[in-house]
């Protein structure tokens, strides 16, 4: 027993060092020496500060790495991990207005900060998913370089690991191997001085068309720094490691908006093909080793929305047809942030659009599904496709600190011909079928509620705080709503109080309802609807009143 508590108490003082005092160098400028030693000093943040710029120095005082973390000033939300490596010394710049924060030395940061061989990622969240892909800690958004290999399916995504707000961008990583379980695995790939590592693809080079190796994972993402440009970085070890190629960056172009490419190989030309978005349009490049890079043609200028830039595209196979997924921020149908599409055909150069060019197709109706993209040699032929569970009118300030946003559920898409036109389908990936659990009588936090319809159904989930989510199938409209204006808390952004609706391109049959602690997607059976928003109730929904079918709760079995 003294052992043990000996053993607890250098535990606690690893974690409790606290760091030296800062060497003062003006109002809004000082430097840290880091103590060696310990694997990581712990950043206190405060998330209502602006960004403090510190320069990680080495030995020899050289800049090995940039970051901005909003220091806490007289208040403490929560710590960051800054690893200590090549880092030897310190240097931050505080931007904050001194009349309202005060004088730099008294600020609370240099108390508060810490030194620890270790991390404590412990949920302490009430809002975070059960089943839903959620980072450790820090913020998420676009999934990034998906792609699927010896039974591992990897999800590489846009985060930020010195705060949960937007900024830093680097790709996190996390593995699964039923597409519900994931394991978070080290940073993938950290920026460098040709910018931060903002969105892309991965795939399996198979047959080495790249020379780094046959079953290589060649991974090509956008550097953001004074330019946006496209890099690629390549693993030997299945995707844990990168090494970034010396010929970077790999493509560029004149505009200020030219990022994220979705690779992707057009077998009847045999070539690498990219696809990038280009401020209101995309462009098409190919390539024989994702090296040298040949403009094709560009598409999109008289086409579907154009209320915000277009991001995050993708472009899927079905046999003949082709389906173009555009991202677009803002412009969505009900505000901000969504994912729009576009049918047709591609010979290796060119896109060509079956549909109408006013028509704006969009892939979920819900207010928080963006950045949707797919994996890369998914099994079965299948095409799964992953979207980021927020959206960019209020991302940054939903009702969590340890960690901001969610990946929605995996769903396997497919097309379907309604009235003469072709439209994206989409259903949950049948692995979520493993996560049934027991029949229920009520609603609980985490649970798949189906549905069965007989022709218009109302229904409302509530739970005894009065706090409700309203829907409702018209049979005769066509049509399915959504009202979360009284779900809990949407006091945090005016944007977030809303009533979703969606086409249902003929009659549903079966609803299949996904609520988990801070989220509802909405699946017709047949894959013709989806929608997806989230909600913060201050109790989970545990009462629901159907009128027009027949409902049947699974609970959820992680």
């Amino acid at each position: 027993m003294k052992k043990l508590m000996m053993m607890m108490t250098a535990l606690l003082m690893a974690v409790t060092v606290s760091a030296q005092s800062p060497m003062i160098l003006g109002e809004n400028h000082a430097m840290l020496r880091v103590k060696q030693g310990t694997k990581y000093l712990l950043l206190p943040v405060q998330e209502k500060e602006e960004n403090a710029h510190i320069a990680v120095l080495d030995a020899r005082n050289e800049m090995v790495q940039r970051l901005n973390v909003r220091l806490a000033v007289d208040k403490v939300d929560y710590f960051v991990p800054f690893e200590i490596r090549n880092g030897q010394l310190l240097d931050i710049t505080f931007h904050g207005d001194k009349r309202t924060t005060g004088a730099m030395k008294d600020f609370l940061c240099w108390k508060e900060m810490k030194y620890s061989d270790t991390f404590d990622t412990t949920n302490r969240e009430h809002f975070r998913p059960l089943y839903h892909h959620t980072p450790l800690y820090g913020w998420m958004n676009d999934p990034n370089g998906m792609f699927y290999k010896d039974g591992v399916w990897h999800l590489y995504y846009q985060f930020n690991p010195y705060g949960s707000q937007w900024e830093n961008m680097t790709w996190g990583h996390s593995i699964s191997r039923d597409l519900i379980h994931w394991d978070a695995q080290p940073l993938a790939i950290e920026s460098d001085w040709l910018g931060a590592i903002f969105s892309g693809s991965a795939i399996v080079d198979k047959d080495n068309t790249t020379g780094f190796g046959r079953n290589a994972v060649v991974a090509m993402y956008t550097s953001a720094g004074a330019a946006q440009t496209q890099s690629i970085a390549y693993s030997a070890d299945g995707g844990k490691t990168f090494t970034k190629y010396a010929g970077n960056p790999v493509i560029t172009f004149n505009a200020p908006d030219f990022r994220d490419p979705k690779v992707f190989w057009h077998e009847p030309t045999g070539k690498w093909m990219v696809v990038l978005a280009v401020g209101q349009e995309v462009q098409f490049y190919s390539s024989k080793n994702l090296k040298e890079w040949k403009f094709e043609s560009a598409f999109g200028r008289e086409y579907g929305n154009h209320d915000g830039v277009w991001e995050c595209p993708d472009m899927l196979c079905f046999g003949e047809k082709w389906v173009l997924l555009l991202n677009i921020n803002p412009g969505g149908p009900f505000g901000g942030s969504a994912t729009q599409y576009f049918v047709g055909r591609f010979d290796g150069h060119t896109f060509t659009c079956e549909d109408s060019p006013s028509e704006t197709k969009w892939m979920d109706y819900g207010k928080d599904h963006y950045a949707t993209v797919t994996f890369h040699n998914a099994p079965e032929g299948r095409i799964v496709a992953l979207p980021w569970m927020s959206n960019w009118q209020y991302a940054n300030q939903v009702p969590t600190l340890q960690f901001r946003s969610a990946n929605g559920l995996p769903r396997d898409l497919g097309i379907k011909v309604v009235g003469g036109e072709t439209y994206l389908t989409s259903v949950p990936s049948k692995e979520l079928m493993a996560l049934r659990g027991k029949k229920v009588k009520q609603p609980t936090e985490a649970c798949e509620i189906v549905i069965d319809v007989k022709s218009s159904a109302d229904i409302v989930l509530s739970n005894a705080k009065g706090e409700q989510v309203t829907m409702r199938y018209d049979a005769q409209k066509q049509e399915f709503k959504m009202d979360r204006t009284k779900s809990g808390d949407v006091s945090f952004s005016d944007a977030f109080a809303y009533e979703t609706v969606a086409p249902t391109f003929g009659s549903i049959k079966q609803l299949r309802l996904f609520i988990d602690r801070c989220s509802i997607e909405a699946f017709d059976a047949e894959g013709k609807m989806a929608m997806t928003n989230l909600v913060f109730p201050s109790e989970p929904y545990n009462t629901i009143k159907v009128k027009g079918g027949k409902a049947t709760i699974y609970s959820i079995e992680k």
